[in-house]
């Protein structure tokens, strides 16, 4: 039988599949390398105190670039098992939502120093005397910057599945598995996306803490990039800064082109109601794992084992009949009461501890630090929620312009608030400002971000048939503002400006205090408390400021932030 010739196209991708061979293969290469040079020395023994650590040098801001990604990339796979778990166990169970949402909440507005204040001594006791423990602390302090926005986000995806979509789910008969696989994470991936490109980000914002770990009497240097730019800002060099702040612009690219960019060209197929003439986002990152034949052999096993995973069962079970409403109502009064005691016994325990060292007096002025705290959260938050709302709106309708701006915001959320000390510091001073109003901006620094990134999926996500009903209606202006684009974002926001003012708290312990070399300046605030306290090491103080924190945190959330959610999600599902 004779065979039709091959056409000249498919010749010409056949033999440009074996570049993308050695392509994948370079890449694979320099991965390896890249992770054996980031985790490079982590089973040493400590440094001596007096032992240098750190040099400015900047030969060594590769190696140092290297271990602070390994660090990040693992914070970063830590924080997703974190989001798949929690995030769905609150979403699924209304009774586990009564205890997790707080609990979120509250672990959001711990400050990173209170994390590592707490975990690093018992971090350090899993491997006594070696690199590896000191490891451990600042992927769990980097971990804490990441995970809990990309839960809130994961979980408002859930919650905001749309019913017909279930509906269909039910009728294949899937079970909680396969639906959870199928169609949940599916619609929350686009969203959830956007919010681990703005967890790196965090990260990069607080790997100075991470990194450079002083708790009292206990201090721990590890290379990387956070402590090459706190050694910087000890030394006021500035040639150090600017050599950090260009490693940075550089890791953050390659972490954009490798992993973010084609995250999002993939994440474009599940786009709710996507229409067939909509640009579709590209990668040629993606374009290389989908045409190469070596990815495709080495993935194949890991592909037939997940997809047997995900067989429908030839006999589903039938369903369970729903428990009566006494019942529910039974169970709910039972697991309210445990939450009840659990408060009350915790609240006892704080106090108790606290009230060793701290008076009743001292109380009622950390209470007034919060409140001076609080004040400055919900100033920042409005003002960056009228900045980027519109501006986010605008760069998720036009995919175009999503992918020009996309690492060029990232860069700018990753930016540590600490480089800006020297500019900060010295304007104060020169111009006898008044520390308690223009500190307050680098708060806001690197947590405004959350707004813009979540209302860009928020947008990036609007159907496309609801623009042109809104276009053939002739729907413009103010109208289309209020009627179509903010009601279409408005969950998306609540959720990132949830998570912003979170954060906001979080940044107020290295935003109430900066330093500049011999250059000092203080805010009144909550957060600045629990920065001495953590640099002398007062644990009653720590626990103070860290309890009343968290208090303003769920406060905050139950009497504002969570009916703005509830309203979001009943009347714009």
């Amino acid at each position: 039988m004779r065979h039709p010739p091959v056409p000249r196209s498919v010749q010409g991708r056949a033999s440009f599949s074996i570049w993308w061979d050695v392509i994948a293969a370079i890449i694979v290469l320099g991965v390896v390398v890249f992770l054996a040079a980031g985790s490079r020395g982590v089973l040493a023994p400590l440094p001596p105190p007096q032992h240098p650590g750190i040099s400015l040098d900047p030969a060594y801001l590769p190696e140092y670039a290297a271990r602070t990604s390994v660090r990040m990339l693992a914070a970063m796979i830590l924080s997703l098992l974190f989001t798949f778990t929690y995030a769905t166990w609150a979403a699924k169970s209304r009774r586990a939502a009564r205890v997790l949402l707080p609990l979120l909440d509250i672990l959001q507005s711990v400050p990173i120093l209170g994390f590592i204040s707490v975990t690093i001594v018992v971090f350090m006791a899993l491997a006594p005397g070696r690199v590896l423990g000191a490891e451990f602390a600042a992927v769990f302090a980097i971990f804490t910057s990441q995970a809990w926005n990309m839960a809130f986000s994961f979980y408002q995806s859930l919650r905001t599945v749309p019913r017909d979509l279930k509906e269909a789910a039910r009728s294949f008969r899937l079970g909680a598995w396969m639906t959870f696989w199928r169609l949940e994470v599916p619609f929350a991936m686009p969203a959830l996306i956007w919010n681990m490109m703005m967890s790196m980000s965090g990260g990069w914002f607080f790997v100075v803490a991470a990194e450079a770990i002083g708790v009292g009497d206990t201090t721990v240097t590890l290379p990387g990039v956070g402590s090459y730019i706190a050694l910087a800002i000890e030394r006021r060099d500035l040639g150090a800064v600017g050599w950090a702040i260009a490693t940075m612009f550089v890791v953050i690219l390659i972490y954009d082109q490798l992993m973010f960019r084609p995250l999002v060209a993939w994440a474009d197929r599940f786009r709710f109601e996507q229409t067939a003439d909509q640009p579709v986002p590209g990668s040629w990152v993606l374009t290389m794992l989908r045409r190469s034949r070596l990815v495709a052999l080495v993935t194949a096993p890991v592909g037939a084992l997940w997809r047997r995973s995900q067989r429908v069962p030839r006999h589903a079970r039938p369903d369970t009949p729903a428990p009566s409403a006494a019942s529910c109502a039974r169970r709910d009064g039972f697991w309210t009461a445990c939450i009840g005691v659990a408060i009350v016994i915790v609240v006892w325990r704080v106090g108790r501890f606290v009230s060793t060292e701290v008076s009743l007096a001292e109380f009622g002025t950390t209470f007034l630090l919060g409140l001076a705290t609080a004040a400055r959260v919900f100033v920042l938050i409005a003002v960056a929620s009228l900045l980027w709302v519109p501006v986010g709106i605008v760069i998720g309708l036009r995919p175009a312009l999503a992918r020009i701006v996309q690492p060029v915001a990232q860069f700018l959320a990753a930016f540590p608030a600490n480089l800006l000390f020297p500019l900060v510091v010295s304007a104060i001073v020169a111009f006898r400002l008044d520390p308690n109003i223009w500190l307050s901006p680098l708060m806001v620094l690197g947590t405004q971000w959350y707004i813009l990134f979540n209302v860009v999926a928020g947008a990036s996500l609007l159907p496309a048939e609801l623009r042109d009903v809104g276009r053939n209606l002739q729907i413009r202006g103010w109208l289309w503002w209020r009627r179509v684009a903010l009601p279409a974002v408005f969950p998306f926001y609540v959720t990132g400006a949830i998570t912003a003012s979170g954060g906001c708290w979080n940044a107020s312990i290295v935003a109430e205090i900066v330093s500049w070399g011999d250059e000092h300046l203080h805010a009144a605030g909550l957060g600045a408390y629990i920065a001495e306290a953590t640099n002398r090491g007062d644990y009653p103080r720590i626990v103070l400021g860290i309890a009343l924190m968290s208090a303003f945190v769920v406060v905050i959330n139950r009497a504002f932030w969570r009916p703005l959610y509830a309203r979001a999600e009943r009347r714009f599902h």
